[in-house]
């Protein structure tokens, strides 16, 4: 009997742990998403690199890293931010 308690409550721990390890691989970080936006146009020569915001974000928007490593927040659809994007680069994945 003790044994067959022993093995449920293993199954039990078991199906627990891979249900958070699933849940914890749908969470989206929302340092990936904007809130707050820059609306003044940023000069392009403090841009280094831009990244897009996760689809799942609210606002499609770009996360904007600028010289000495600030990243700032602007709306995809600003209209300075476009011909921006011709020149500017994406910033290189980890």
């Amino acid at each position: 009997m003790k044994l067959v308690t022993m093995a449920l409550a293993c199954m039990l721990l078991a199906g627990m742990w891979l249900r958070d390890v699933d849940g914890r691989s749908m969470h989206v970080s929302s340092s990936n998403c904007c809130f707050v936006f820059v609306e003044r146009k940023i000069p392009q020569k403090i841009i280094q690199c831009y990244k897009p915001t996760s689809s799942t974000c609210s606002h499609k928007s770009l996360i904007i890293k600028l010289r000495g490593g600030r990243e700032t927040c602007v709306l995809e659809t600003a209209s300075w931010v476009k011909p921006h994007l011709k020149t500017m680069k994406p910033c290189p994945l980890k």
